[in-house]
């Protein structure tokens, strides 16, 4: 009786098949399960299904108003594109979150707050839209998840954000960043990781200037209009030289520069970060917390291809930051800064 519940089953699956064929069929089975004779039973000739008939696994779905989310359904395991837009979300719904096959997943225009860490366990997810939420951060957990080698473009626009995390740039296989209409401070120190970003828009927030790692990368379409930035003053160095240095930052400078390895297993944790996000001298030397600080003037053109204004003048220019781990160092840059200038 098993094989027969079985055969019910994969027939209600499979096809909407002939009511009376199929009860023919199974009465068929029925009978060669008993061990009685099929010869008397009229069996049709078996007719192959067409592909009309066969339901294909659903890959995408598409929500647009509340009305039609569904709240007792679960989604299908077999979606690659979800769009649930406009929907009052205030979490990411935990069915999404099992969702394994999914590249692309729209979540705009909703009043997310926080993302959970399981996001990062969608191994396949190439393109993730945040657009309009209510996001005050992006976790570092994510960027240090599956997420690093898959995801592709990431649309975190349009919400409250002030900092990216340190591990931010870990998203090596970013293509398309987009930022605008955010409150951020600062990008990412070390942004130049990203090396295949393409397009990156960060209009409209509150960036006073770029980090030195920005001259690093190679993009195809860069905006930033609209953030305040700050007049380049290199006769004003920020200095926070300590003389002697002391030994935390002689042993922080001969691990970066001579690429020692190093781990929270070996380190305290709080030092790594601190490695992590060393300074750079135009020398080429590291420095860590002694260093004389200013800020130059780059055309973003060295860095993009297509540059959309900074402001309304016309400007194509940025202020970036630019560090020097000795007097030595920033004084001979200043002869040379003077001499271009006179």
């Amino acid at each position: 009786m098993r094989c027969v519940a079985s055969c019910e089953r994969r027939a209600r699956w499979r096809t909407p098949a002939n009511v009376i064929n199929l009860k023919t069929f199974l009465s068929a089975v029925r009978l060669a399960h008993q061990g009685n004779d099929t010869g008397v039973l009229p069996l049709s000739p078996l007719v192959p299904a067409k592909n009309s008939d066969v339901e294909k696994p659903k890959t995408k779905m598409i929500i647009t108003s509340r009305r039609d989310y569904p709240l007792t359904k679960s989604f299908p395991f077999s979606l690659e594109h979800l769009q649930t837009s406009y929907c009052k979300l205030a979490r990411i719904d935990s069915r999404v979150l099992c969702l394994k096959k999914l590249r692309k997943l729209d979540l705009s225009h909703n009043h997310i707050k926080q993302l959970p860490a399981t996001l990062g366990d969608l191994v396949c997810l190439q393109e993730l839209d945040l657009h309009d939420n209510h996001l005050e951060a992006f976790s570092g957990a994510l960027c240090s998840s599956g997420l690093q080698k898959s995801l592709q473009l990431l649309d975190l626009s349009q919400n409250q954000i002030q900092a990216l995390p340190i591990e931010f740039c870990q998203l090596r296989g970013l293509v398309q960043l987009r930022l605008d209409d955010n409150a951020l401070l600062r990008l990412p120190c070390r942004i130049g990781q990203l090396s295949r970003l393409r397009f990156l828009s960060a209009a409209r927030n509150k960036l006073p200037f770029l980090p030195w790692d920005f001259r690093r990368l190679s993009l195809e379409n860069l905006d930033l209009f609209g953030n305040p930035f700050e007049q380049p003053n290199p006769l004003v160095p920020n200095i926070q030289l300590k003389i002697p240095l002391t030994l935390l930052e002689c042993a922080a400078r001969a691990t970066v520069n001579h690429r020692i390895p190093y781990s929270c297993h070996l380190l305290p944790s709080h030092l790594c970060k601190d490695l992590e996000v060393a300074k750079t001298c135009r020398c080429g030397s590291a420095c860590l917390s002694s260093f004389i600080q200013i800020t130059v003037t780059m055309n973003l053109h060295h860095v993009a291809h297509t540059v959309v204004l900074v402001d309304n003048m016309g400007g194509t220019e940025a202020p970036v930051l630019c560090y020097f781990c000795s007097l030595h160092c920033y004084s001979q840059f200043l002869d040379r800064h003077l001499q271009s200038s006179g």
